[in-house]
């Protein structure tokens, strides 16, 4: 750890991690808002715009690894810096796309690129770093909660931009607004050498290291649950509720909510992973979210229990992130925690990319949600199920890995 760094006072560290992944989160979760419009206006059927951002959520899971290997090789703050013109650029070519193929150019491969070197995995890897071991679940989930709040706050204004100045003009907005992410990844960031800049294991080494591990590998199953999940709702949900006769702001308003209570749910499940069992607490909160689904399906469906159903998966949303990462940086250590945390993302966002397209994909085959709200409730049991013979202990102190 770099000295300069380490002397920085946690809460100022929290603080420009927090703000960066608010922006590059907080833009992102508004995506489902112009699903109606831009389809409506270029007259695109429903899976043109889900394949985009199916293909976005691939893409950005593709490079998460690369550029978490590249910010614990060079620095995070070339990383931050690339991934903040990258995302300015895509949602300018966002806007500007009148052809599906143009559309999953900038909003599917440009975005999702440049997500991977602006959120968790990146910015977690610095964490690694500046935080101390036995406050990291914490500073990790205050970081997961910074990314409920720029939900929270971004979809009311997205919305509003929208009524007010069209989908065309808040694209164009949102990407000044991600160059902000710039001068922030230079504070985040100052006095910070790269972890992985120095002699010791490679990251070859490292990854087969991973492989080998068996915890490792369940965590990479119930994370492709997890994105398979919350990409779906986030994306889907707000037509779904058009679909069942519900008014829009009931879909805005809804989404809203998972924003504002992933916020305690992300922070909760951060306080939580420093006491109990990280493990316990992801199975938990994997088979909570089937319950949840399940509950849902089967009331009589108005705005309240939209509300309801919406609050509840926001504590669910983001909570797993925390932990999940707390548990790589707890067994592996936080040499390249960025590559093996962003590998982990990557099978987040397979399931992204699957829950994505597959939800408008069966919708045009079948007429309704029904199909793929049936999958997300048999992959939660099978994500509760895979975490309880993870083993948290770090390799060196159970003697797998050399001091």
């Amino acid at each position: 750890m770099n000295t300069p760094a380490a002397r920085r006072p946690i809460a100022i560290v929290l603080l420009y991690a927090a703000l960066i992944v608010c922006v590059a989160m907080g833009i992102r979760h508004t995506f489902g808002l112009f699903l109606t419009p831009m389809s409506m206006e270029h007259q695109w059927n429903r899976e043109v715009f889900s394949f985009a951002l199916a293909l976005q959520n691939l893409m950005w899971g593709a490079t998460q690894p690369f550029a978490g290997f590249l910010a614990d090789r060079f620095g995070a703050r070339r990383v931050l810096w690339g991934a903040s013109a990258m995302y300015a650029l895509g949602l300018l070519g966002m806007a500007y796309a009148s052809t599906g193929s143009g559309l999953a150019a900038s909003a599917g491969l440009l975005i999702g690129a440049a997500q991977s070197g602006c959120t968790y995995s990146v910015v977690f890897a610095a964490l690694g770093a500046l935080v101390p071991e036995a406050r990291r679940a914490w500073s990790m989930g205050v970081v997961a909660a910074a990314g409920s709040f720029g939900q929270f706050l971004m979809i009311p204004v997205a919305s509003q931009l929208i009524g007010g100045m069209g989908w065309f003009g808040t694209l164009l907005v949102f990407s000044a607004a991600t160059l902000l992410i710039m001068p922030l990844g230079s504070a985040l960031t100052r006095g910070l050498a790269a972890t992985a800049a120095s002699r010791g294991q490679t990251g070859g080494e490292a990854l087969k290291e991973a492989m080998r591990e068996k915890g490792y590998l369940l965590l990479n199953v119930g994370y492709f649950v997890c994105g398979f999940q919350v990409v779906f709702i986030g994306v889907h949900f707000p037509t779904y509720l058009l679909d069942k006769g519900l008014g829009p702001e009931v879909g805005m308003t809804s989404l809203a909510l998972i924003g504002l209570f992933n916020v305690f749910g992300s922070y909760s499940a951060g306080q939580l992973g420093n006491r109990y069992p990280k493990r316990h607490l992801l199975a938990a909160i994997y088979f909570a979210r089937s319950v949840a689904i399940s509950l849902f399906l089967w009331l009589p469906l108005t705005p309240l229990t939209a509300y309801i159903f919406a609050a509840t998966m926001g504590l669910l949303w983001l909570s797993t992130v925390p932990l999940t990462n707390a548990i790589v940086a707890q067994v592996f250590g936080v040499r390249f925690l960025g590559m093996l945390s962003g590998l982990v993302f990557f099978s987040h966002q397979v399931g992204s990319f699957l829950g994505v397209w597959l939800g408008g994909k069966l919708f045009d085959a079948t007429g309704s949600y029904n199909t793929i709200w049936g999958i997300c409730i048999l992959l939660g049991v099978v994500a509760a199920a895979c975490h309880f013979p993870i083993d948290e202990r770090n390799l060196q102190a159970r003697g797998l890995a050399p001091a």
